[in-house]
């Protein structure tokens, strides 16, 4: 492939903070989510550390620490602890309600494609995930799936942007592969099932 068809992996990450430190741009931080990540796991997963335990002991031994720091600044004449305003701004809430109707209008058109529109195919793409999500998580825990997950979020995206060109070239022969035994499967079963035309639907 050329380099034209080069896609830049930081840029499709936001160029920002998280795709310097998913990409091990800024190895520092990267290396300090991996050593948390890790340790978190070991803690609870291995140590069998209580997660509501570990929470509380952190807020109250951070409590502490605030309580003393003003105690001792005021009597030692010292600024106080350098805290941000405790709040959320209108604008955060509101993103975040954006992002939360997208993905719920989403999830409502399938469920309406599948239970209204009788979409054969995406119900057998919903099942076929929901089946795969559930095999893998008989296999692990949720936390043990979350660590995971930032395991490959900190290998898979730099070993993609290294290896781009092959990568494609793999990808491209497998999707070559699904696409002909899809095309086998909709000639031979799924060309075969009846469609609601559009008065039937419109009865419903």
């Amino acid at each position: 492939m050329g380099d034209s068809k080069h896609i830049s992996v930081h840029r499709l990450l936001g160029e920002g903070l998280i795709a310097d430190v998913v990409l091990w741009k800024n190895w520092r931080g990267a290396v300090a989510v991996l050593v948390s990540a890790t340790a978190l796991w070991y803690l609870f997963e291995r140590a069998g550390y209580n997660f509501l335990s570990f929470v509380a002991n952190v807020v109250l031994l951070l409590v502490v620490i605030l309580f003393f720091w003003a105690k001792a600044a005021n009597l030692l004449n010292r600024p106080l602890p350098p805290l941000p305003d405790l709040e959320i701004s209108e604008e955060t809430i509101a993103r975040v309600a954006d992002a939360l109707q997208i993905w719920m209008n989403r999830a409502l058109s399938v469920a309406h494609d599948i239970a209204i529109e009788r979409n054969l195919l995406l119900c057998l793409q919903v099942v076929g995930v929901l089946w795969v999500i559930s095999y893998i998580g008989s296999l692990f825990n949720f936390l043990t799936l979350i660590y995971f997950g930032v395991l490959l979020c900190l290998s898979l995206p730099v070993l993609y942007d290294k290896y781009q060109d092959q990568v494609d070239d793999r990808l491209c022969v497998i999707h070559g592969i699904i696409q002909t035994q899809y095309t086998k499967v909709h000639s031979t079963v799924l060309s075969k099932i009846p469609k609601l035309s559009n008065k039937e639907k419109k009865v419903q």
